[in-house]
């Protein structure tokens, strides 16, 4: 098929995202037009589409791959992406929903250069949102040079609200990674025995997760007594637990769960230990549902929380999951990993899905966690990878 042709065929090509959403979303914002260079909203705004050449890394050359999705509001027919040259491949495959495709940049500059003439030929704008996180400088800069009258600020919020009530595609994508992470994870914990080695457990967890048709992101891991939870050389040893927490990618949307296993029998203390972080987990998703303070999470976690017996050194933590690891819904503003409690006040909805967590470092019997991963419906919640909570069994 000729270019023109595939020209055609694009601007006919209803848009694979809540428009009307995300309009409105910018008016608020009072923003004019989007220029977006994150893989992940990419991938969501392109409705699926990630360059696999890049897929793990970016740079290349004396640059780095940079893709360009430009959107201004409510006008979807004026909307353009910029790639790299490999990308003109794709690019005959009829990948791209925008009218205006360039695939033909190998660095910040040229696509910036590409990306700058497209706006001004879209007529008077004041206010150009972009991805501040996701930015290089030598790129913003040039966007700023170019376009000198416009008033360029961060994008974040509402791009993270567009994503933050998750499609029942998206939820199916979501479910097939969780799941796919906690097979994965009972596959490696039931084949492997005394003497293997951090690292070799959590290679074997790559290769499961890959068995499944998902990309292995990390594994968080700690064997015995230690707190360290990096692949080392450290070995499993009889009597000892094991926690395994990682994240498997399944097209673009990311399983992160944590599970547990001995190499033995539970004694009354591990059984109580893990019965003491299952009781706040249990806790924690009681209030979900739709319409519910997203906060009370927080508040029925906290009530258990205060009363078990390893209260001092315990940790919980609930937040948004999809594209990205801790996205909206944003529950806390005391996490481990810094943000405003945007959600704290607000009403969940339905389709949000959040991880909830809470971890007991002990200082004799180890690192005792469970990570779980729970999708908001109208009613309440469905859990997403539930098997496995217990004490799972290595193999003697």
């Amino acid at each position: 098929m000729t270019m023109a042709r595939l020209q055609e065929n694009r601007a006919s090509r209803p848009v694979p995202f809540d428009q009307a959403k995300l309009d409105a979303l910018l008016d608020k914002a009072g923003i004019d037009v989007l220029v977006v260079t994150s893989k992940h909203n990419i991938q969501y705004l392109l409705g699926g589409y990630r360059f696999f050449f890049f897929d793990f890394m970016d740079a290349i050359g004396v640059s780095r791959y940079l893709p360009v999705m430009i959107y201004r509001k409510g006008r979807p027919d004026q909307a353009a992406y910029f790639g790299n040259g490999l990308e003109t491949y794709e690019r005959q495959l009829d990948k791209f929903w925008p009218a205006t495709v360039e695939t033909k940049s190998w660095g910040t500059q040229d696509v910036m250069a590409l990306t700058a003439a497209h706006l001004k030929k879209l007529g008077p704008i004041r206010t150009i949102g972009v991805e501040m996180g996701f930015l290089p400088a030598d790129a913003h800069s040039a966007l700023r040079q170019a376009m000198p009258n416009c008033e360029i600020v961060d994008a974040l919020l509402p791009l993270e609200r567009l994503r933050a009530v998750k499609t029942p595609e998206e939820l199916a994508l979501l479910r097939k990674a969780s799941e796919g992470v906690v097979s994965a994870m009972l596959a490696v914990m039931g084949s492997h025995g005394p003497g293997s080695s951090k690292k070799q457990l959590s290679e074997a967890l790559r290769l499961e997760e890959v068995k499944r048709g998902l990309t292995f992101e990390y594994c968080l891991i700690t064997v015995g007594s230690s707190h360290n939870r990096s692949p080392s050389p450290d070995t499993w040893n009889r009597g000892e637990v094991l926690s395994l927490d990682s994240g498997g990618n399944y097209k673009g949307y990311i399983g992160d769960l944590c599970r547990m296993a001995l190499l033995g029998e539970p004694d009354q203390e591990l059984k109580d230990l893990l019965a003491e972080v299952d009781l706040v987990q249990q806790a924690a998703r009681k209030p979900i549902r739709a319409g519910a303070r997203g906060g009370d999470i927080y508040v029925e976690a906290d009530k258990v929380f205060r009363t078990v017996p390893h209260r001092s050194i315990m940790h919980f933590c609930a937040h948004g999951m999809g594209m990205i690891p801790h996205e909206a819904p944003r529950l806390t503003g005391t996490g481990p990993v810094p943000y405003p409690a945007y959600d704290e006040d607000l009403p969940l909805e339905e389709g949000m899905v959040i991880s909830i967590e809470t971890t007991l470092p002990h200082p004799k019997r180890g690192y005792v966690k469970l990570e779980d991963t729970v999708a908001v419906t109208r009613t309440g919640y469905e859990p997403y990878g539930d098997d496995g909570r217990g004490w799972n069994r290595g193999r003697l």
